[in-house]
């Protein structure tokens, strides 16, 4: 069966939840290392999200500044205050 990856909202979600557990001493000392590894896992997935997001969102917006340069009148650039 194909793990179920995990969304950005839902790993914060989580993060949270451990964190505000740490914070309020819910957690016992065997449990408190299996969540902190937990943390970190779940940080490591929103970091990695975050540069694929933020790889796709510039190419995006290389191919549109890209088709705004093809599609000015003679190949210009230039806006019509300059």
């Amino acid at each position: 069966m194909p793990k179920k990856e995990i969304t950005y909202q839902q790993a914060i979600i989580e993060i949270e939840d451990i964190l505000s557990k740490i914070e309020n001493e819910e957690l016992d000392v065997d449990d408190l290392t299996v969540k902190v590894k937990r943390v970190a896992s779940l940080i490591k997935t929103c970091k990695d999200k975050l540069h694929t997001t933020e790889q796709e969102v510039n190419k995006i917006l290389k191919e549109v500044d890209n088709n705004s340069k093809d599609n000015s009148p003679s190949g210009s650039t230039e806006t019509e205050d300059e």
